[in-house]
């Protein structure tokens, strides 16, 4: 059923003049394919990040989310996209689990791997579906992912991805107004998973690898999408969890949510 044109399409302004030229982009997409579509309507619109780079991923969002309103019809898609996929970890994607208990300053080598092929997004993938509480899904938006590891193996994953649209306790500590944030969100990255295996035991590990995440993704996030990174955010769910190597990461609490998150539970904002 055909609805209202959105004002706004995955941040930025959105008109009839748009959805003109975006149904003429899907009529002369040959092959007829969405990731065609959505190359075609990243030149007609400009739609490109700071260093002049297409949007794909915000262009692929923006045109289902058209399609599903009823105001464009795209066609039907060539194969599956991931989300839903259950990933099955398989033993050979990373090493023989070992436990690992000793005091921090032991584990040398500590450090991030950018997920940044297939077999280490396939390893981040199966790590996250096989032991974080949540399991996987498909990371909103821009988005980084790491695998934590050391000189002795692996230890865990974390991943960022897009940032909440409206959270009252963050936005409220900000000051922005909503044209601010709109201008600004994609400047504002989400903790979305973060994973310590179960059989590292290493304490003050987790506050650490938050450190190391805080500092690199201000180097990999430019680099990737040419916009700054200028906040991180996450979202603790109490009683599970107190976030307590936020807080020992120099993270702020900020408050509760007042609304339903990404993942329809019931939040405790901490940033």
């Amino acid at each position: 059923m055909d609805q209202g044109i959105p004002r706004r399409l995955c941040g930025r302004p959105f008109n009839e003049t748009d959805l003109a030229r975006i149904r003429q982009e899907v009529a002369r997409a040959q092959p007829p394919l969405r990731a065609e579509i959505a190359r075609r309507v990243c030149r007609a619109l400009e739609w490109t990040d700071l260093q002049g780079r297409p949007k794909f991923m915000s262009a692929r969002v923006g045109l289902l989310r058209l399609h599903r309103a009823g105001l464009i019809e795209l066609p039907p898609p060539s194969g599956g996209n991931g989300n839903g996929r259950r990933y099955v970890a398989r033993p050979e994607t990373w090493h023989e689990p070992v436990p690992v208990s000793a005091p921090l300053r032991a584990l040398s080598g500590l450090h991030l791997v950018s997920v940044s092929d297939r077999r280490t997004s396939h390893c981040w993938n199966s790590l996250i579906e096989c032991y974080h509480y949540l399991g996987y899904s498909p990371l909103p938006g821009a988005q980084l992912r790491y695998l934590i590891q050391f000189d002795g193996g692996l230890l865990g994953a974390i991943g960022f991805g897009a940032a909440a649209w409206k959270v009252a306790a963050r936005d409220h500590w900000i000051g922005w107004t909503p044209g601010q944030r709109q201008a600004h969100l994609g400047r504002v990255l989400n903790n979305a998973r973060f994973l310590i295996l179960p059989w590292v035991q290493v304490k003050h590990l987790a506050s650490k690898v938050l450190a190391l995440a805080a500092r690199q993704v201000t180097i990999d996030f430019p680099a990737r999408y040419g916009e700054r990174v200028v906040l991180l955010e996450t979202f603790v769910e109490i009683p599970r969890f107190a976030g307590t190597c936020y807080r020992a990461a120099n993270w702020h609490y900020l408050g509760e949510t007042t609304g339903r998150g990404k993942t329809d539970r019931t939040h405790q904002a901490a940033l």
